[in-house]
């Protein structure tokens, strides 16, 4: 392989130059490199392709689109019919009654478009004072400068300096410290607390028993917002159009992106309840002064519409809670491997493979080294964490596949030893 121009996200260059892995086409649960080897996706790319590879109706309804009007903004009154339809859609899944959509182009854009609705809300409340944004430890949303200063993810805020000077992080599993913090702050300074159903990058954490019940009783008391982050858990992930509402709990604020088009094109958004949206919907002379040039792209909503058609006529939004157990039940014995520590899911479709701290001292490298010999020797794509390994596959995975990445875990953990 030769060398490279292109700097890849979240990569060591210097050891992925000249050894780039080279995809080229995939199909449903599957992709195939360029010598033509198949491998089982076992991580729905980055955690977002819930229909699978290929499907051609999506392939349809974009070339429709491009044929028709391939993009045109949205600012100001402009609007194209597929950014409207889309924005019904969603509203109508939606566990707020009443809601309004704002079109982003990805989950960064949306973590950063919440937490300045959330702002400007509480500015247009006569609130102004209340800046203060709160998050959880191991959480992750997205890379942009709100949602790197929101990080629970440390080494994702190193070395950047200070984003977001007015947020601070809780533990993640235990509401008395949300409010503990939002007393320490002072309620009239708090704007919004932003919480993952399941913790995706972080660790493929589920929420401890009644802690999402909680942290959003807890919010409500003192007037601040809850903000579902459901870049991950949205869209039958967790076996819902969102995930928070497996815990019957209605949040002020939903992002959203990933599985709105299960990845075949980049798109976005945030969900806000009737009142967060009314200051801006029903006085005038009021303007959120944000928004991403490619936001309601008429092509980008062209492919989230025919993905939920997707979703919705193959019944494949139950499956994330149908098919947790089977893969739960497929993966937890592992915890009995020497190198391993836990194995954590049981929440959705997605679990992790936490590496035991021995082995990770013993070797490094051993996360990687894991991820390698399970792509290479059993032809599987895991994806890679801090100190785990997490498994998030497309809806339409059978607990045949299953059976496969635990043969994959398997080879690849005793070649640690």
């Amino acid at each position: 392989m030769t060398d490279t121009s292109l700097w890849h996200p979240f990569a060591d260059m210097h050891a992925v130059r000249g050894a780039e892995f080279v995809l080229e086409r995939g199909e449903d649960v599957w992709v195939y490199d360029t010598a033509g080897r198949r491998y089982l996706d076992a991580t729905a790319s980055l955690w977002y392709s819930n229909i699978g590879h290929g499907r051609p109706e999506i392939a349809a309804a974009i070339v429709a689109q491009l044929g028709k009007l391939e993009a045109y903004g949205i600012f100001g009154n402009m609007t194209n019919a597929p950014a409207r339809d889309l924005a019904a859609r969603v509203a109508s899944y939606a566990p707020m009654p009443a809601a309004k959509v704002f079109l982003t182009s990805g989950g960064g854009d949306s973590i950063d478009t919440a937490a300045k609705i959330a702002r400007r809300y509480w500015h247009a409340k006569g609130q102004p004072e209340r800046t203060h944004m709160i998050s959880r430890t191991n959480s992750y949303h997205g890379t942009h400068g709100i949602g790197t200063g929101l990080a629970g993810i440390a080494a994702n805020r190193d070395g950047f300096g200070e984003y977001v000077r007015e947020s601070e992080r809780v533990a993640h599993d235990d509401p008395a410290a949300l409010r503990k913090e939002i007393e320490r702050i002072g309620p009239e300074k708090v704007a919004a607390f932003f919480a993952e159903p399941v913790i995706g990058a972080g660790g493929v954490i589920p929420p401890a028993p009644g802690y999402l019940e909680q942290t959003a009783q807890i919010a409500k008391e003192y007037g601040v917002l809850f903000v579902a982050d459901e870049v991950i858990c949205g869209y039958g992930r967790l076996g819902r159009w969102f995930g928070i509402e497996r815990f019957g709990v209605v949040p002020d604020l939903i992002t959203f992106a990933k599985g709105v088009t299960s990845g075949y094109l980049p798109l976005g958004g945030v969900i806000s309840s009737a009142e967060v949206a009314a200051p801006f919907w029903d006085e005038g002379g009021r303007v959120l002064r944000h928004g991403a040039t490619y936001a309601g792209h008429p092509t980008c909503c062209a492919a989230a519409l025919a993905n939920l058609d997707v979703l919705e006529n193959d019944n494949l939004i139950p499956r994330g809670e149908e098919l947790e157990g089977p893969l739960h039940d497929a993966l937890r014995s592992l915890a009995e491997h020497p190198a391993v520590a836990e194995v954590r899911g049981g929440t959705g479709l997605l679990a992790a493979v936490e590496l035991h701290p021995d082995a990770l001292a013993a070797n490094p490298a051993a996360i990687a080294a894991v991820a390698t010999h399970a792509r290479n020797e059993g032809g599987v794509l895991l994806r890679t964490l801090n100190t785990s390994l997490a498994v998030s596959p497309p809806l339409t995975a059978t607990e045949d596949h299953f059976t496969i990445i635990r043969q994959a875990f398997d080879g690849a953990l005793d070649s640690l030893s």
